[in-house]
């Protein structure tokens, strides 16, 4: 008898914990608004100028192999785009090594360029973060970061493009 209460607590702390993450958010989740306007464009032309690869992560979700973007070792000075509709989305200065083996950021150029919703893919709720113009997926955000945020933006490299500090920046896609 004793493991059948073992398991129907169990079962209710997780059911619990799961309902108590879906309605309170962390509280750094209350600074991210979106000032950009949304650009809406069918995903399905996102298709003509992405790669199969690029257009899986930003438009379907899919998630690009740990230690496989060319962007972990990016160490120049410069500003990460977002892959799809070129919208900036982190400064370098905000980049830095977590091990993760996905490129990773403290901070965005500016919280209004990322939009953010919950994610129960993997049971347990992240926060996943997309580029609030043209709704591409980026990653998670997690609060395990270094200060000043405490936060890690850990982002697919597929999803973004580095742009040197010395090359101006692309015009934004419509």
């Amino acid at each position: 008898m004793k493991r059948r209460q073992f398991i129907a607590a169990s079962t209710g702390i997780a059911v619990y914990s799961i309902f108590k993450a879906s309605i309170f958010k962390p509280a750094w989740a209350a600074t991210m608004t979106t000032e950009i306007a949304p650009l809406n464009k069918p995903t399905e032309q996102w298709r003509e100028v992405l790669s199969q690869e690029s257009y899986a992560v930003l438009f379907e979700e899919a998630t690009e192999r740990a230690g496989s973007s060319p962007l972990n070792k990016e160490k120049r000075a410069g500003t990460f785009i977002c892959g799809a509709c070129f919208l900036p989305l982190f400064s370098s200065e905000a980049k830095y090594e977590s091990g993760t083996g996905w490129p990773s950021f403290w901070q965005p150029i500016s919280p209004g360029h990322i939009a953010t919703k919950r994610d129960f893919f993997l049971i347990l709720p992240r926060t996943e973060y997309h580029c609030a113009r043209c709704g591409g997926h980026q990653g998670h955000v997690f609060d395990d970061g270094p200060e000043p945020t405490g936060l890690r933006y850990c982002n697919n490299g597929l999803a973004l493009r580095f742009v040197p500090t010395e090359e101006k920046l692309p015009e934004l896609r419509s």
